[in-house]
C-alpha cells in the first residue's frame, strides 16, 4: 500500500512522539504514550482527503509535541 505525502507526515509526527516518549521520567512513560495514543485515535475516522483537517491536526500535534517534549514537563494526565 503506498501512503500519500500527509499520511507520511502524520506517521513521521506519530514516531516522533513516541520517541519522546521514551526521553521521559519512566514512571510517566506510559502516560505519555497512552496520551499520544488517545490523540491519533481520536481522530483516525477523518478522511483522508480532506486536506485542511489533516493539515490543522498535523500542525496541532506539532505544537503538542513541542510542548510536551520540553524538560519542564514530567507527566501528563
Amino acid at each position: 500500500m503506498r501512503l500519500s505525502g500527509l499520511q507520511k507526515e502524520m506517521l513521521a509526527l506519530y514516531r516522533q512522539c513516541i520517541r519522546e516518549c521514551r526521553k521521559k521520567p519512566e514512571a510517566n512513560r506510559k502516560h505519555f504514550q497512552a496520551f499520544a495514543r488517545r490523540e491519533f485515535e481520536k481522530n483516525i475516522k477523518i478522511d483522508k482527503r480532506d486536506f485542511a483537517a489533516v493539515e490543522f491536526l498535523l500542525r496541532k500535534g506539532r505544537r503538542q509535541l513541542e510542548i510536551y517534549s520540553s524538560p519542564g514537563v514530567k507527566d501528563i494526565k
